[in-house]
C-alpha cells in the first residue's frame, strides 16, 4: 500500500511537471513562431501602377507608437497594420511617393471614426499633400460625411467626392470647459488655489461654474486665430475665399451633398463603388466588381527601406542630428508612458550634449506643461546644450506653459500657425478631504514641531498664513519664468509681463510678439539645425527615444511593460462626455510636483 501511494504520487507529480513544461514551451513556442514570422517578412511590395491609400482613421503621432500585446499579434499574424503612424513617416512616404513611378495617384479614404490627431500635425501632412499634388499625380478623396478635421486634408484633392446621403461639416470651432466645482462641493472635497496671471485659467474648473471673462477672451481669440488659419488654408484649394467659406459656416453649418457641390466644397456626389471605378481607370484595370483597385496603404508604404531613408541625410555620415520627442504632460521624476519625465528627458539631453557625434539637436515639443520643478530641470539642460551645439525646437499641437519653459532657451524656435503656445503663468492646486471624511466618521489629530510642519496635509484646508507662504513660492517661480523668457528671447521684461499673465497664443500671434522665431514644421526645424551646425549634406538623423523592434515590443508586452490600448469603436455622445470627465480627473495623476506648483495650460483645452 505504501509503495502504491509512493508510485502514484510520483506519477502524478511527473504528469504535473510535464504539463507545466508543455504549457511553458507552448507559450514560448508561440512567441518564437510569431517572432520568426515577423522577422521573415520580406516587407511591403509596390506593384506597378498602384494607388497610395491614406486612411484618415490613422492616428498620427510625433514619436513611435506603442502597441498592446493583442495589437502586436494582430500585426504579425493578420497581415494588417496598427492604426497609428508617426508624423515623419507620413511626410517621408508622401515625398517618396511623389517621385515613385510605380505610384500613379493618391486616394484619401474618409472614415466614420476620425482620430484625435491635432491640427498642427494635420497642417504638416496637408503641406506634404500639396507638394505631392505638384508632382502631377491626382488625389481623389471620398467619404460618406466629411468632418472639418478630415476636410482639412481632403480639400487638397483634385477631386473631392461625397456620398449622396452624405454631408460636409463646416460650422466652425468651439471649445467647451467642464466645471467640477459643484460636484466637488457636493462630495465635500475642498479646493484652494494660488496662482499668478489673470489668464491662468487651469484652476477655474475647480473654482467656478462658468468661464471667467479673461478666459473667455483668450479662448475666443485663440479659436479665431485657428479658425482663420483653417479658412485661409482650405479656401484657395477650392477656388473660394475665406469670407465665402465663413458665409457657408454661418448659413448652413452642415452642408448636404447637393448643396456641397453648389457651394464648391466638393466636386461630385457618388457612391463608393463609383469612386472605385475611377480609381481602376487610374491604375488601368478592368472594371471588375469583384476586385479592388491596385493599391498600397501609406502605413505599409512608409515601411519600405527607400522611404525610410527620405529626409534622413547621409546614412554613412558620422555626424548626427538628434530628434528628441517630448510629448505629454511634464511630470516630476522618470515619468510613465505618455508623460515627459523631467529626470528622464534631462538625462537624454545631457547624454546628447556629451556625445561628440551629435552635432545638433531638434527638440519636438508637444506638451501642455505640468510640473514647474521638472520644467526647470529640463530647461536647464536645454541651456547647457545650447552652449555647446545648436538646439532647435519644433512646436507641435501644444508647447505651452511648462512646454514653453523647456523651449524658450533654444537656439531657434519653430511653430505652426495653429500651434497653441505661451501660457506663461504659474498656479498651485490644493485639495482637502475634510468635509467628506468627517461626514463618514473620519477625523484626524496629530502633533508637530513647527508651525508649518503639516502644510502639505489634505486633512484640512490651508490657513491664511499657509496660503500666503505658498503664494510667495508661486510668485517667486512666476518671477523666474518671466526673467528666463526675457533673457532667452531677448525681450524687455516689461514686454514679457504684458504678454504673459498665463495667456495662450496661437503660433502666428506668438511669432508677432517674439515668443517664437519661425512658422514651420519639424522638417523645417531639422533643416535649420543642419544649417546652424554647418553640416551641409554631411549628416544623418537619429531619433530619441529610439523606436523598439517588433521583437522588443512583443517581449516587453508579455512582461507587462507595454499597456497601450487602441479602439476603433465609434462612441455615443454620452459615453464621450464620461470619457472627457475621466480625462479631466486623470490629469490629477500628473500633478506630482514636489511643491504642488505647476506651469500648465487650461485643463484639457478641447477644440471641436
Amino acid at each position: 500500500m505504501k509503495d502504491f501511494i509512493k508510485y502514484t504520487f510520483a506519477s502524478l507529480l511527473g504528469n504535473l511537471l510535464g504539463l507545466a513544461l508543455i504549457v511553458t514551451m507552448g507559450v514560448g513556442g508561440l512567441i518564437f513562431l510569431v517572432m520568426a514570422a515577423a522577422t521573415q517578412d520580406t516587407g511591403p511590395q509596390v506593384k506597378d501602377k498602384s494607388v497610395l491609400v491614406f486612411d484618415l482613421s490613422l492616428n498620427i503621432t510625433d514619436a513611435d507608437p506603442e502597441y498592446s500585446t493583442g495589437e502586436l499579434f494582430q500585426q504579425a499574424l493578420a497581415d494588417s497594420s496598427i492604426n497609428q503612424i508617426k508624423l515623419r513617416s507620413i511626410l517621408e512616404a508622401l515625398e517618396e511617393a511623389s517621385q515613385d513611378d510605380r505610384i500613379v495617384g493618391l486616394y484619401i479614404k474618409g472614415t466614420n471614426n476620425p482620430t484625435g490627431t491635432g491640427l498642427v500635425n494635420l497642417k504638416e501632412v496637408r503641406d506634404a499633400l500639396e507638394k505631392f499634388k505638384e508632382s502631377g499625380k491626382p488625389i481623389i478623396a471620398y467619404d460618406l460625411d466629411w468632418t472639418e478635421q478630415e476636410y482639412y486634408l481632403a480639400s487638397t484633392a483634385n477631386t473631392v467626392v461625397v456620398n449622396p446621403l452624405g454631408s460636409v461639416e463646416m460650422d466652425g470651432l468651439s471649445s467647451e470647459v467642464m466645471f467640477l466645482t459643484g460636484a466637488l462641493e457636493k462630495f465635500g472635497i475642498g479646493v484652494q488655489v494660488t496662482r499668478v496671471g489673470k489668464y491662468k485659467s487651469a484652476v477655474e474648473p475647480f473654482l467656478l461654474t462658468e468661464m471667467s471673462p479673461e478666459n473667455r477672451q483668450q479662448t475666443q481669440k485663440l479659436l479665431n486665430d485657428i479658425w482663420g488659419e483653417y479658412l485661409t488654408t482650405i479656401s484657395p484649394s477650392r477656388q473660394l475665399n475665406a469670407s465665402q467659406v465663413q458665409q457657408i459656416a454661418d448659413a448652413q453649418g452642415i452642408v448636404m451633398a447637393p448643396e456641397a457641390v453648389k457651394s464648391k466644397l466638393v466636386d461630385k456626389v457618388a457612391h463608393l463603388d463609383e469612386v472605385i471605378v475611377d480609381l481602376k481607370k487610374l491604375t488601368g484595370e478592368p472594371e471588375d466588381e469583384d476586385k479592388m483597385f491596385r493599391q498600397i496603404s501609406i502605413n505599409s508604404y512608409a515601411k519600405m527601406p527607400d522611404v525610410m531613408r527620405v529626409s534622413r541625410g547621409d546614412i554613412n555620415s558620422d555626424n548626427k542630428i538628434a530628434v528628441v520627442y517630448a510629448e505629454g504632460s511634464i511630470v516630476d521624476g522618470e515619468g510613465l508612458g505618455g508623460d515627459i519625465g523631467g529626470e528622464r528627458l534631462a538625462k537624454q539631453l545631457r547624454e546628447l550634449r556629451m556625445d561628440e557625434d551629435v552635432k545638433a539637436v531638434v527638440l519636438r515639443v508637444n506638451s501642455p506643461g505640468g510640473s514647474a520643478t521638472a520644467s526647470e530641470i529640463i530647461g536647464r539642460e536645454v541651456e547647457l546644450l545650447k552652449e555647446q551645439k545648436p538646439i532647435v525646437v519644433s512646436m507641435g499641437n501644444f508647447a505651452a506653459s511648462g512646454g514653453y519653459w523647456i523651449s524658450m532657451a533654444a537656439s531657434q524656435i519653430f511653430a505652426e500657425a495653429n500651434t497653441i503656445t505661451g501660457s506663461i503663468g504659474v498656479f498651485g492646486l490644493l485639495f482637502n478631504v475634510q468635509d467628506i471624511a468627517n461626514d463618514n466618521g473620519i477625523t484626524w489629530d496629530g502633533v508637530k514641531t513647527g508651525r508649518f510642519a503639516d502644510i502639505n496635509t489634505v486633512s484640512r484646508p490651508k490657513t491664511p498664513e499657509e496660503l500666503a507662504r505658498i503664494q510667495k513660492v508661486v510668485d517667486a517661480i512666476y518671477e523666474r519664468f518671466l526673467t528666463k523668457v526675457s533673457e532667452s528671447r531677448k525681450l524687455p521684461k516689461s514686454k514679457v509681463v504684458e504678454i504673459a499673465q498665463g495667456r495662450v497664443w496661437s503660433g502666428l500671434e506668438a511669432k508677432k510678439i517674439g515668443l517664437v522665431d519661425e512658422i514651420g514644421g519639424i522638417q523645417d526645424a531639422i533643416a535649420a539645425a543642419a544649417v546652424q551646425a554647418e553640416l551641409e549634406d554631411d549628416w544623418k538623423l537619429q531619433e530619441y527615444p529610439e523606436g523598439q523592434t517588433f521583437e522588443q515590443q512583443l517581449l516587453e508586452s508579455f512582461t507587462g511593460g507595454n499597456s497601450a490600448q487602441a479602439s476603433s469603436t465609434t462612441l455615443d455622445p454620452i459615453t464621450q462626455e464620461f470619457l472627457k470627465l475621466r480625462e479631466e480627473l486623470a490629469q490629477l495623476k500628473a500633478l506630482n510636483d514636489p511643491r504642488g506648483i505647476y506651469t500648465r495650460l487650461p485643463f484639457n483645452l478641447h477644440i471641436d
